[in-house]
């Protein structure tokens, strides 16, 4: 039997964005060959050294809501392994964005139980002094060096035409595609990876996050 296209694919269990990504991406194991491996990253890191520029409303949720989650996922990587990291982003991804709860306490909680991981987990999440800071932040930079840093989440790396990593942001999508139309776009993906030198195709947004099909 052959092996399976490993796929690596970095999130903040906070954006929608990366949340219909990763299901897609979940779909395509499905009907394609290959195997995501989960990896954290945070869009409080990123966004950290520009603060001043961002709307106040996308601040104040950067500078409080979106530490919770990234630092409770950190926490349970650490202590449980690297294998919790896809239950207890799907736990936590459904209660905050299919459910509407947000990424608050509440959602935190519920979604560690979703997953069979320890309650006391959630006691980091308003850690200032988080003591998987270091392991957060090498998880987010190696994500982050594959693809530059004037990009957001997801990033998600294939193999390109020599069996090296090509990164890429995204792909953004909504809603996230099921059955051939996820295999069609996991095969476009690979394509562009394939070509030296491609780095872009853009369309502005006209609709957001649809989790109607999740």
């Amino acid at each position: 039997m052959s092996e399976k296209t490993p796929v690596d694919f970095w999130f903040d269990p906070s954006c929608p964005w990366a949340w219909m990504t990763s299901r897609w991406v979940l779909e395509v194991e499905k009907v394609r060959d290959i195997e995501v491996r989960w990896h954290l990253m945070s869009l409080a890191v990123l966004n950290e050294d520009r603060l001043e520029e961002l709307p106040e409303e996308y601040r104040d949720f950067l500078e409080t809501k979106a530490w919770r989650p990234v630092r409770v996922v950190a926490a349970a990587a650490q202590k449980h392994g690297a294998d919790v990291l896809g239950p207890l982003y799907t736990a936590l991804g459904t209660r905050i964005h299919n459910n509407g709860e947000g990424p608050t306490p509440e959602a935190i909680a519920g979604a560690l139980a979703d997953a069979g991981l320890p309650a006391d987990l959630i006691d980091y999440a308003d850690q200032e002094d988080f003591a998987f800071d270091a392991e957060l932040r090498a998880s987010h930079k190696e994500g982050i060096e594959k693809v530059g840093q004037d990009v957001g989440t997801p990033v998600i790396a294939v193999p390109g035409p020599d069996g090296e990593q090509i990164a890429f942001f995204g792909p953004v999508v909504t809603p996230a595609p099921k059955g051939e139309e996820a295999a069609r776009l996991w095969d476009g993906t690979v394509a562009v990876a394939s070509v030296p030198g491609f780095y872009e195709i853009k369309r502005s947004r006209t609709k957001g996050p649809d989790f109607s099909n999740l």
